[in-house]
């Protein structure tokens, strides 16, 4: 998951175009002044990402991860194009083709491709490569877009689907995948925690130069070599419906501390160890769940249950490809 990682967002608004096994943590009423009231059915609204006004996210930049024995010149040289290409702008129209007009992400990678002129001048390149590609659109098409690119370079190149970081980031380390699509803070603290206990202060920070300069040694460490980052970013971004916003007057995310009723967060598997999941957020805006549902990372399990009213609070992305309106 990325923590998924430092801008301040605005409240967004999310078409109702579309993270299953639940598990309980602890939890009961969150405190607050005011009552707190659940709309008769969500299903069908549009979703509303409230702003994380305690800056609990870092930077999340996309940075192109790989084992330090397949790195060469072309490699760099390759991968390097398509760093250079990413905007977060462009990075929503990629996942819009994909969660919206249901695009597959090899399609919407070729397209990308062919559009920036990706494979053009791509030389020196040779010997087998895998790439990783975690279970979410996004960050599949990057993964495609690698391939397509390192392919062009005279590399023999596959995408081999993978699922949590926590199974890829050990199979990236041993080399069975050479080459991930990451994001810069997510991946400094899952490497930090890693290296120093889970209870380590947090290294990743909202400055991408300082955050990059605390991933980088710690990656040699394992082996890997990150490489220069994409302007494009991705971060943790938590959605609940309009109607559930409107009607206990909820524009970000501290407001949530009044809410009086049971409050159930959805989100990845992983969601309840992440320092920028459920425990950020009730260590940085106080608040106490009555549950927790173990669904995807910003995906339409998660979405659905949003809008059939399972959960309150999901995690999304901000670089959802559904996004559709911005303040």
């Amino acid at each position: 998951m990325r923590a998924r990682t430092a801008l301040a967002l605005a409240a967004l608004t999310l078409t109702a175009a579309a993270c299953g096994s639940s598990s309980s943590e602890g939890g009961g009423s969150v405190a607050g002044d005011t009552a707190s009231k659940a709309p008769a059915s969500s299903a069908g609204d549009e979703l509303v990402v409230l702003e994380d006004d305690l800056k609990l996210q870092t930077v999340d930049n996309i940075v192109p991860v790989v084992t330090a024995k397949a790195v060469t010149p072309a490699l760099e040289a390759a991968l390097g194009k398509v760093t250079a290409a990413l905007t977060t702008e462009t990075l929503v129209g990629l996942n819009r083709q994909a969660d919206v007009e249901r695009k597959t992400p090899p399609v919407v990678a070729k397209s990308f491709v062919e559009d920036k002129a990706l494979s053009a001048g791509l030389t020196g390149g040779n010997g087998k490569l895998v790439v990783g590609a975690a279970n979410f659109s996004e960050n599949q098409i990057l993964a495609n877009v690698f391939e397509q690119v390192l392919d062009a370079a005279g590399f023999d190149a596959s995408v081999k689907p993978v699922t949590s970081r926590d199974v890829y980031g050990p199979a990236l380390e041993r080399g069975e995948i050479n080459v991930m699509p990451e994001y810069a803070g997510t991946l400094t603290e899952y490497f930090n925690k890693k290296a120093n206990g889970p209870n380590a202060p947090a290294r990743a920070t909202g400055d991408l130069t300082v955050t990059l300069a605390a991933l980088r040694p710690l990656a040699e460490a394992k082996g890997l070599k990150v490489l220069d980052p994409a302007e494009a970013a991705d971060q943790n971004a938590f959605a609940v419906t309009k109607a559930f916003a409107e009607a206990n007057s909820l524009t970000k995310l501290s407001d949530l501390k009044a809410y009086k009723g049971d409050l159930v967060l959805g989100g990845p598997p992983e969601c309840p160890t992440r320092p920028f999941c459920k425990p950020g957020l009730e260590k940085t805006y106080g608040l106490t769940f009555s549950n927790f549902k173990a669904l995807d990372a910003g995906g339409p399990l998660t979405k659905t249950a949003l809008k059939k009213g399972e959960i309150q609070v999901g995690l999304v992305f901000s670089s959802d490809g559904s996004l559709s309106a911005r303040s």
